[in-house]
């Protein structure tokens, strides 16, 4: 996926991810592949941005150019998988709250006792599925970095213009600041979403 298609609101990337592939592959030459099937968006100005009062650290990456990963921690636990958006020097990223598996490899068998639909199921979730953690953060989205994205294949992307696949537009989650924001989009009937 070109920088340049990222480069746009996260208001704007964020539901046109939804359906779009999430590809990761490990040294050793495994790779999953997930549909995504949840977003968020945070954007300046946005209270619950982590770029919200001013760059640090943690958070420079999100102020540089498109096209790139943020990751960071939550709970002292979780990882979570953010895309940065929008143009170089303005803070903006979408989190990826839910995927949904493309196949199945016979190495993942057993991998959790609930319903495979679900393993993708938030972003915590997602981030130990795919091995996401802070080591991949502010890395360019492409093949070399072992973490990359995908557009929608054809059929998909006809089966939303049809209504087929239908996406559903809502609040965040898990917020303090910035929850009455309905910046949150799934895919309707997916039963990896987090959260309805």
């Amino acid at each position: 996926m070109e920088p340049d298609w990222l480069g746009r609101s996260s208001l704007a990337v964020a539901p046109d991810l939804l359906g779009c592939r999430l590809v990761r592959r490990w040294a050793d030459g495994r790779q999953l592949s997930g549909t995504i099937v949840e977003t968020e968006a945070y954007t300046e100005g946005d209270p619950a941005c982590h770029a919200y009062r001013r760059e640090t650290n943690r958070n420079r990456v999100m102020f540089g150019p498109p096209g790139f990963s943020y990751v960071y921690l939550i709970y002292g636990v979780y990882h979570c998988f953010n895309i940065v958006t929008d143009q170089d020097q303005l803070p903006s990223a979408v989190l990826i709250r839910a995927v949904e598996l493309d196949t199945m490899p016979p190495w993942l068998e057993g991998y959790r006792a609930e319903k495979p639909a679900r393993w993708g199921a938030g972003p915590g979730k997602l981030c130990m599925l795919l091995g996401i953690d802070r080591t991949l953060t502010d890395r360019p989205l492409t093949p070399a970095s072992g973490l990359w994205l995908e557009h929608r294949d054809p059929i998909y992307h006809q089966r939303v213009e049809s209504g087929d696949i239908a996406f559903t537009q809502t609040t965040r989650i898990g917020l303090t600041q910035g929850a009455d924001l309905p910046w949150r989009w799934y895919v309707t009937n997916s039963k990896a979403v987090s959260k309805r």
